[in-house]
């Protein structure tokens, strides 16, 4: 996205776009992949058969809850992890521009990523209001904007 809305591009700019693109890239696979792993042993979590006997002695059922809840921690922990890391990404990518690009390249390329986001946002709002199924619940309420931060 940001090539076309940052041109004309030096040769030495389009070298440093290009490698933020290779860096942001290998970084948004690796992501991916622990993701996935995240996927997996939730899922595993989930639908695992270590689920408390019908009538088990209280000890017993105490020990087994304590054992989902600590899963249930970790999944989450392991979930906040990821977000974390795809947000300290999204940041360094977009601070690494400004260094590549000039002062106009840079600002055409971040009013177009808020444009982006803001499309992004808006399609999300149309489709958290769409028609329901009336046996579907009604959806969670959008999260507001955290104060401070780059939003693209």
């Amino acid at each position: 996205m940001v090539a076309r809305h940052a041109e004309p591009l030096t040769e030495q700019q389009a070298a440093g776009v290009y490698g933020v693109q290779q860096w942001a890239r290998e970084r948004e696979e690796a992501l991916d992949r622990d993701l996935d792993a995240t996927h997996r042993a939730l899922s595993d979590a989930v639908s695992s058969d270590a689920l408390p006997p019908p009538c088990p002695p209280a000890a017993a059922f105490s020990d087994v809850a304590m054992a989902h809840l600590s899963l249930a921690v970790a999944n989450l922990t392991s979930l906040e992890a990821f977000v974390r890391q795809a947000d300290a990404l999204r940041l360094q990518t977009l601070y690494k521009l400004p260094q590549i690009l000039t002062a106009r390249q840079s600002a055409r390329c971040f009013l177009a990523i808020a444009d982006h986001s803001h499309r992004l946002r808006a399609l999300t709002s149309l489709w958290l209001s769409r028609p329901r199924h009336p046996d579907q619940p009604p959806p969670p309420p959008p999260p507001p904007p955290a104060a401070g931060r780059l939003h693209p």
